[in-house]
């Protein structure tokens, strides 16, 4: 079967801007994109003037959610490794590779380490064979440097991405703030921002010696931003990745001890913010995704200290970050790089771009439909955003996956 979108203003491959024109669909496939597009067709559907941009790939989420990430265009999800039980055998990543299936596709990431203790390696290459596209470390740094040399060497071996969580734990213990004005005021117990840079650093060093591609999953102070850019000046196999919530918020945010502000790694300073910013401007930061992972009542209306970290991201992603484009700190084109591009660059599929022979993934868009985060209406499995009340404009008015409307 083939389609033709017309009237529509298409996201492409290196243009800021979108460009008028058609999509046509053939199958699962993207057959052709361009002004004046023609041939005949089983299917014409109007796009009335709308963006037609490729699916999101939210690259490292903790819970497979699809109502939400159909509300928020993501088509492809790259699942963490933290699950029950931990994705470290191969029965583990078939299993979540068909969760969603067919109109959302998960990418289970392998578990560097069994179990995530940090201590013996898992059985990459076996998972690499059952459809793993990347390695994480999850939620934990992996302290022995020389665990941590064996590693990159053995996904440098299986030209496999390491995606990494960067927080030293020497430094970090139990703190759930970063040290500040607001975490001494508040009593919380906090570390140093440093803890990030330090953990980069070790990691960069390592990817100096091995040639192993590493994506650094949370990038959110300047110190680390500084670091991952002398790396990239350095040509070294690096990539690095922020929330919207480290892109709009900061500290600050936790004065009332809202345990939805509880994040990992936890909210930075203004000045770290506004860094941030900058990083997404200047191209050192390569993806934007939304980190989604839904807690209900009985992980977070706990007190500050003993909520569990995370928030409910998917259905906001797109939104929060066109506050990026309105505020113009970036164009509508390079957003979809760090939405869609990239994201689905690192983990080797053909997706995230409208581009003659990829898979037919893609999402319309009314980028003025205004709309309010409302907690108690919300598709996620939970609730806990910290952006509950906020305005937000955009929304997603179709998706597509494998060229099917769902």
């Amino acid at each position: 079967m083939k389609q033709i979108f017309t009237n529509a203003r298409l996201i492409l491959p290196n243009e800021e801007q979108p460009k008028e024109g058609c999509l046509i669909v053939d199958g699962d496939r993207i057959a052709s994109v361009g002004q004046g597009t023609t041939g005949a067709t089983d299917e014409q559907i109007d796009c009335k003037g709308r963006i037609l941009a490729p699916g999101i790939v939210d690259l490292g989420v903790f819970a497979i959610d699809k109502p939400a990430s159909h509300f928020g265009g993501i088509t492809r999800a790259a699942l963490m490794p933290d699950q029950s039980p931990v994705l470290d055998l191969p029965a583990m990543i078939k299993h979540n590779a068909v969760d969603g299936k067919p109109d959302f596709w998960s990418h289970p990431i392998a578990a560097a380490t069994k179990g995530l203790a940090g201590k013996q390696l898992a059985e990459i290459g076996l998972m690499k064979r059952s459809g793993a596209k990347a390695v994480a470390t999850g939620r934990q740094w992996i302290s022995d440097s020389g665990l941590m040399l064996k590693l990159l060497q053995y996904c440098r071996s299986l030209d496999l991405p390491l995606i990494v969580h960067s927080e030293d734990a020497g430094l970090t213990a139990d703190a759930v703030a970063t040290n500040g004005e607001t975490a001494t005021r508040l009593g919380l117990a906090s570390a140093t921002a440093a803890a990030e840079a330090v953990s980069i650093a070790r990691d960069i060093a390592l990817v100096r010696e091995t040639g192993a591609h590493v994506h650094f999953r949370q990038v959110t102070t300047e110190a680390g931003l500084n670091l991952i850019r002398a790396a990239k000046s350095e040509k070294l196999p690096v990539t690095c990745g922020i929330t919207p919530a480290h892109l709009l918020l900061s500290d600050i945010a936790i004065h009332d001890f809202r345990t939805f502000t509880r994040l990992s790694p936890p909210l930075r300073s203004d000045d770290d913010r506004l860094a941030c910013i900058a990083a997404v401007k200047d191209g050192t930061i390569d993806v934007i995704a939304s980190g989604h992972d839904p807690h209900g009542a009985e992980a977070k209306r706990l007190p500050y200290a003993e909520a569990a970290p995370g928030m409910a991201g998917a259905e906001t992603l797109l939104a929060l970050s066109l506050t990026l484009v309105r505020d113009g700190t970036i164009s509508i084109g390079r957003l979809f790089e760090l939405l869609s591009a990239n994201p689905a660059k690192i983990l080797g599929v053909e997706a995230g771009l409208l581009q003659a022979g990829y898979e037919a993934d893609f999402i319309m868009i009314d980028e003025d439909s205004p709309w309010q985060v409302n907690t108690r209406k919300m598709a996620a499995a939970a609730d806990n955003t910290p952006f509950g009340g906020l305005p937000v404009q955009g929304r997603v008015t179709a998706i597509y996956k494998g060229g099917r409307a769902y």
